[in-house]
């Protein structure tokens, strides 16, 4: 493996990712922020002043983390699976695969535009949140660190999305049907141990509950369910997906048209 030409490929993938959603920023880093407020005005503002504090944290803190990882969620999967199937779909794809380019670095430019844009897109809604609350952040680290993994699951997930996907409408049949879903019941706006036992069980299979989770220590110090669990179970969900898509990539499956 001639490593300049997979660094140089890399790099390059990459670059135009970024370059891509920075570009149309109107369309891709905008509209999260304003869905954003107007959750902070609707459910913060004006539920939020019925509702005691949860976990001795206030309701406007408490969805804080919540929103914010719905943003990168959302961001980093649609990055990475309409940018990889326009690719698909205009065939710009068959110059990367014709090219001396290891099917990991090609992954590794699609995933980390994905992982950018969702970090970018997490730190912005972040900040618009100031204007409504004054967090004590309890880890920046924790923070970073689940930002991080959970934008690398859902951009690893939307280029999955990506090469199964025969049409535009396909792509957006997973985000319609099965990422929303997951993701307003991920304990976004209710802590999941307030469910009935049974309901507490099925929600414990949504990883979205643990990534949500593990973000709200970092920014408040409560949580629900063991840090370590809520690592290791995203640890886990990723290496998962690496090995999924790699196997994809190897086969080829998908990768027409």
């Amino acid at each position: 493996m001639n490593w300049n030409i997979q660094r140089v490929a890399f790099i390059t993938i990459i670059s135009k990712e970024v370059g891509r959603f920075m570009r149309i920023w109107r369309q891709t880093l905008l509209p999260p922020v304003i869905t954003q407020s107007l959750y902070f005005i609707i459910f913060g503002g004006f539920i939020g002043s019925q509702i005691r504090n949860i976990n001795g944290v206030p309701y406007m803190e408490f969805i804080v983390p919540g929103l914010v990882m719905m943003a990168v969620i959302t961001a980093a999967f649609t990055n990475v699976s309409f940018s990889f199937y326009a690719a698909k779909f205009m065939r710009n794809i068959d110059e990367i695969l014709i090219a001396p380019v290891n099917p990991a670095v090609m992954l590794a430019g699609y995933v980390g535009g994905g992982i950018i844009r969702g970090l970018f897109t997490g730190i912005t809604v972040f900040l618009v949140s100031l204007f409504f609350v004054r967090p004590d952040v309890h880890s920046f680290l924790v923070l970073f660190l689940f930002a991080l993994l959970t934008s690398a699951v859902f951009s690893l997930a939307g280029f999955l999305n990506a090469v199964y996907s025969n049409s535009f409408d396909e792509v957006g049949v997973f985000t319609t049907f099965v990422l929303v879903p997951l993701t307003y019941l991920g304990g976004v706006f209710y802590p999941v141990t307030s469910l009935p036992p049974v309901w507490q069980k099925i929600a414990q299979l949504n990883p979205i509950v643990f990534m949500v989770d593990g973000f709200r220590y970092g920014v408040t110090g409560a949580q629900e369910f063991s840090l370590l669990i809520n690592t290791g179970l995203l640890l886990v969900v990723l290496a998962i997906l690496i090995g999924v898509n790699l196997y994809v990539l190897k086969k080829g499956a998908g990768l027409k048209t």
